[in-house]
């Protein structure tokens, strides 16, 4: 990294936008398909048939539905896990697309990421703010006593489980702000939030992932590199809609705003 916080903050921002036009990135996306919905096991457009079984997926296929399984020709039936690593390295492959298995609260589903998708042709970028030192602020991370979990909407108009683990405190303007916030596996903090661009200049909603705080709980904030979901990139991600709170009453002209098209 440089001492320049422009060029570094430019560096990112132009590594991100390849990562998403990458074959299986988020715009290679083309649909998620619940196995509940589908019963008799055929999902429309996927080849072969997926049927849940407790704790794993049981894929039958043919020669005709033209599957690998770790690289193998599938012909017959293998039992399947959660793929958890990422989209390139799962295990189910056909004719280039990623075949890949999701499960969420116990629900089970088959994602298809197709590197001919129209919204990956279509796709010409990210519109972001230029880098604003005014934007990086101190805060102050709070853990909660304990962690708990929320309801709240998807993308999809279905509700699940948010988990929040503690708040981070700050200030814009000179008014306290906060958001609440997840901790991820590494100790970096993920927040779903909304201000008053949402919808507006900006998506209706971004993430923030500012990394883990010192031993004293001091954590910066910088909405520089607040970030497009997903579903900003394909519709058939289930992003988390922010929960209450963690809507700003003002405006974060910074970061990623939206996908520039045509």
């Amino acid at each position: 990294m440089s001492t320049d916080p422009q060029k570094d903050w430019q560096h990112w921002h132009e590594r991100r936008s390849a990562a998403v036009a990458e074959p299986h990135g988020p715009l290679s996306l083309t649909g998620t398909y619940w196995l509940a919905d589908n019963p008799e096991g055929r999902i429309p457009a996927v080849p072969g048939e997926w049927r849940e079984d407790g704790d794993e997926v049981v894929l039958t296929a043919g020669a005709e539905d033209a599957i690998t399984v770790d690289g193998a020709p599938l012909i017959g039936t293998v039992r399947l896990t959660a793929d958890h690593g990422p989209i390139p390295e799962s295990r189910v492959e056909s004719a280039g697309r990623r075949l890949v298995v999701l499960r969420r609260e116990g629900l089970w589903a088959v994602r298809d990421f197709d590197p001919e998708s129209s919204a990956r042709r279509a796709y010409r970028g990210i519109e972001a703010t230029r880098y604003d030192a005014g934007w990086v602020l101190p805060g102050v991370y709070r853990s909660y006593e304990e962690a708990h979990s929320i309801r709240v909407e998807n993308a999809d108009g279905r509700e699940r489980g948010l988990g929040l683990a503690g708040e981070i405190v700050f200030a814009i303007g000179g008014a306290a702000q906060s958001l609440q916030v997840a901790v991820e596996e590494d100790g970096s903090l993920w927040a779903v939030f909304a201000d008053d661009t949402s919808g507006k200049d900006s998506y209706r909603f971004r993430f923030l992932r500012p990394a883990a705080p010192a031993a004293h709980g001091s954590v910066t904030v910088d909405f520089n590199r607040a970030l497009l979901p997903p579903c900003a990139f394909a519709d058939h991600f289930i992003c988390p809609f922010p929960p209450p709170g963690n809507t700003l009453p003002v405006p974060v002209p910074a970061g990623e705003r939206q996908v520039l098209t045509g």
